[in-house]
C-alpha cells in the first residue's frame, strides 16, 4: 500500500501544535457542549422551514480542536490514500514516497491543520462517511462569542444555523455528495503530469503551506500545483460549488431573523469585522490555505443567492439542487439573473 503520508504523525503534530483552548470551568464546559447539541436541534428546525430542505439527520459531534484535527485526518486519509493508489497503480512510487518523505508530509500536514483547529468554528465533513458529519468546535465557539462580546445563546444559534445548512445541502440532496467527491477526483485525473511527478508537486503544495507560515512574505500559493487547462477546468467548477454552499449558509444563517436570533445585525457586524482585522501574518497564512478565498465566497455566494431568491422565490431558488447540471457557473456567480434565465426562464420577471 502507498504510504503518502504519515496520517498517524500528522495526527500527533496537529495535537502537539494545536493552541490551548479557553479558560473554561468543567461546569462551563460542559454546559457549552450540551448548549451546543440543544441549538443544533433547534437550528435542524428553522433551517428546514426557511430552506423548504429536509434531509435525514446527520451525526453532530462537538469536539474539542485535537478532535477537530484528528476528524479531519480520517477524512482526508480515505480520500487521499486511494488517490496516490490511482495515481502510482498500488505500487511504491520509489524515492516520492520513502518513509522520510512521508513522514514530513505528515508534520506539514499536521502544521497545517494545528493553525485551522483554533480557527474554525463548525464543519460539515463529508469525506469520512455518507453523509457526513456535523461537527462543532466548543472551545473556539466559545472564545470568539467572548472576543466578540455577543450574547452566547445568540452566537452559538447563528453559528448552528450555518453549520446545520450545510448539513442539510448533503443530505436533502442526495447526489451532492457524490459530485463534489467526483469532481476532487476529477481534478486529479485532469493532471498530465507523471504519477511521481503529481504526487511531489501535491507533496510541494502541502510544503508550501508550512514554509509560508514561518514566512510572512512568501508569495507562493498552493494552487501553484494546478498545471493543466483541465485542471482549471475542473476548480472553476469546484469554486462555483463551493461559493454557492458557502453563500447558502450565510444567507440563512442571517435569513432566520431577528425573531430567533435577536442580536443577529449586531453579530454580524462585528464577525465580520473581526474577519477583516487580521494581522500581516495572519493574513498571509488564511491566502496560502484557501481561507481568503473562503472569505470571498461568503459574500459572492450571499449576494448571488439573494438576488436568484429576490428574483424568483426560495422555490425557484431550490431549482438549483436538481442536478449537477442546474448548479451556477462560474460566470453566473456575479450575474444571478444569467442563472435564473438558464434554469427557470418561467419564473424570471
Amino acid at each position: 500500500m502507498v504510504q503518502f503520508v504519515d496520517w498517524d504523525l500528522a495526527a500527533s503534530t496537529a495535537g502537539a501544535l494545536g493552541k490551548a483552548g479557553p479558560k473554561v470551568s468543567l461546569e462551563e464546559a460542559a454546559e457549552a457542549v450540551a448548549d451546543l447539541r440543544r441549538l443544533a436541534d433547534v437550528a435542524a428546525v428553522h433551517v428546514a422551514e426557511y430552506t423548504q430542505l429536509k434531509g435525514p439527520d446527520a451525526p453532530v459531534r462537538v469536539v474539542d480542536r485535537k478532535d477537530w484535527a484528528a476528524a479531519n485526518i480520517a477524512g482526508l486519509r480515505e480520500v487521499i490514500t486511494p488517490l496516490a493508489e490511482r495515481l502510482t497503480g498500488g505500487k511504491n512510487p520509489g524515492t516520492v514516497s520513502t518513509a522520510v518523505g512521508s513522514r514530513l508530509t505528515g508534520v506539514q500536514a499536521g502544521t497545517v491543520l494545528a493553525y485551522l483547529s483554533g480557527r474554525v468554528l463548525g464543519q460539515y465533513e463529508v469525506f469520512s462517511a455518507d453523509p457526513g458529519q456535523l461537527l462543532l468546535i466548543a472551545p473556539n465557539i466559545v472564545e470568539a462569542e467572548r472576543r466578540l462580546g455577543a450574547d452566547p445563546h445568540d452566537f452559538r444559534l447563528w453559528v448552528c444555523l450555518h453549520e446545520v445548512t450545510h448539513r442539510t445541502q448533503f443530505t436533502a440532496v442526495p447526489w451532492l455528495r457524490a459530485h463534489f467527491l467526483g469532481e476532487v477526483q476529477a481534478f486529479v485525473d485532469a493532471s498530465q503530469l507523471d504519477k511521481d511527478e503529481m504526487l511531489l508537486r501535491i507533496r510541494r503544495g502541502i510544503s508550501t503551506l508550512a514554509d509560508a507560515a514561518r514566512n510572512p512574505d512568501s508569495r507562493a500559493s498552493v494552487l501553484d500545483i494546478v498545471q493543466t487547462s483541465g485542471q482549471r477546468a475542473v476548480l472553476d467548477r469546484l469554486t462555483a460549488l463551493m461559493t454557492l454552499l458557502e453563500g447558502h449558509a450565510e444567507f440563512v444563517m442571517d435569513g432566520v431573523g431577528p425573531e430567533v436570533v435577536p442580536s443577529v445585525a449586531d453579530i454580524r457586524q462585528k464577525f465580520n469585522r473581526r474577519r477583516e482585522e487580521a494581522n500581516p501574518v495572519e493574513k498571509v497564512i488564511r491566502r496560502l490555505i484557501g481561507i481568503e478565498v473562503k472569505l470571498r465566497q461568503y459574500a459572492e455566494g450571499r449576494r448571488f443567492v439573494h438576488g436568484v431568491v429576490e428574483r424568483v422565490g426560495m422555490t425557484g431558488f431550490n431549482k438549483i439542487w436538481q442536478s449537477p447540471l442546474t448548479l451556477p457557473r462560474l460566470n453566473e456567480l456575479g450575474d444571478p439573473g444569467a442563472w435564473v434565465a438558464r434554469v427557470v426562464p418561467s419564473l424570471a420577471a
